[in-house]
């Protein structure tokens, strides 16, 4: 099954304590060499969501499962985890080296959000495979954000959320094709960002007695106040897709997750994702992948 792995079970289970500071902190944030926390790098990590954000510098090669998706990694990449989709990895070679950073979306309060770039969003690119130049960039900045944190720098804070978004910008930058110029108002912006947040906390779906609610543009538009057509001029100017698209991909995606990770019966993910009908499901499921939910199940 899948589960849910806040930072106090990271920490119970990786370090064994949880530090002093943790509970008085309005967003928490901290940095590791893979050395430093037990077993990291050669222990597997298990298929779960976690309930804070994740940045990994990893050297040595690794196969990691994001979502539905597989990436391998042979030699060096930087991971980018967040709180709404599951993952995992496993080492295939026993030397593994790196660092890591966790983080709250609290810590960036009136700094930004990490959420707007594309490593964190649930359709972007999680895992970038580095060069070698790629890859001592990146190490550079995790050694400067490790020497930092453990100082007693009194800006260190504010140090950290800048080498963050330097990692982002590092990654975004071996992507060139994600580099789309936006062409869109702030109100437009404001909207396609509420539109996502409102899809995404409906994820992960793990209460069969609450079934999905907002399933169409429709419910959408009522819940953010405004008109469909509204809604549906703005999935276009900045998504490129309609909202309607939008949503079945989401779902489609959950529906995945569920089917490959959980031993839900399929009429439980049906109705966890708001089909009234099995069959309604399974038409849904194979107009999008040609296989039914139990064939894709079994492959």
């Amino acid at each position: 099954m899948i589960q849910l792995q806040t930072i106090e079970d990271f920490y119970k289970e990786r370090l064994e304590s949880i530090p002093d500071s943790f509970k008085t902190e309005i967003g928490h944030f901290n940095v590791f060499k893979f050395e430093s926390v037990e077993g990291c790098g050669l222990r597997p990590i298990p298929y779960n969501i976690r309930a804070y954000f994740k940045i990994c510098l990893i050297t040595g090669k690794n196969q990691v499962q994001y979502s539905d998706k597989k990436f391998n990694i042979e030699k060096q990449a930087l991971l980018f985890s967040n709180p709404q989709v599951p993952y995992n990895w496993r080492h295939i070679t026993e030397e593994q080296r790196g660092y890591f950073c966790i983080f709250t979306e609290n810590f960036f309060y009136h700094f930004g959000n990490p959420k707007d770039y594309p490593v964190f969003q649930p359709d972007g690119t999680p895992v970038i495979e580095l060069n070698d130049e790629q890859a001592h960039k990146a190490a550079k900045l995790f050694e400067d954000m490790y020497a930092d944190w453990t100082s007693g720098y009194a800006y260190k804070f504010d140090r950290m959320r800048v080498l963050v978004y330097e990692l982002m910008h590092l990654a975004v930058k071996t992507q060139p094709i994600r580099n789309v110029e936006r062409r869109f108002s702030s109100a437009s912006e404001k909207i396609a960002r509420q539109f996502i947040e409102l899809l995404e906390q409906q994820f992960p779906v793990d209460d069969k007695s609450a079934p999905l609610l907002l399933r169409s543009s429709s419910d959408f538009a009522k819940r953010l106040l405004i008109h469909v057509n509204q809604l549906n001029k703005v999935s276009q100017d900045v998504f490129h897709k309609p909202t309607s698209v939008i949503i079945q991909e989401r779902i489609l995606l959950e529906a995945k997750i569920l089917l490959k990770h959980t031993d839900k019966a399929v009429s439980e993910i049906a109705y966890a994702l708001g089909f009234k009908e099995k069959t309604h499901f399974n038409n849904f499921f194979k107009k999008y992948t040609d296989l039914s939910p139990t064939q894709f199940r079994i492959i």
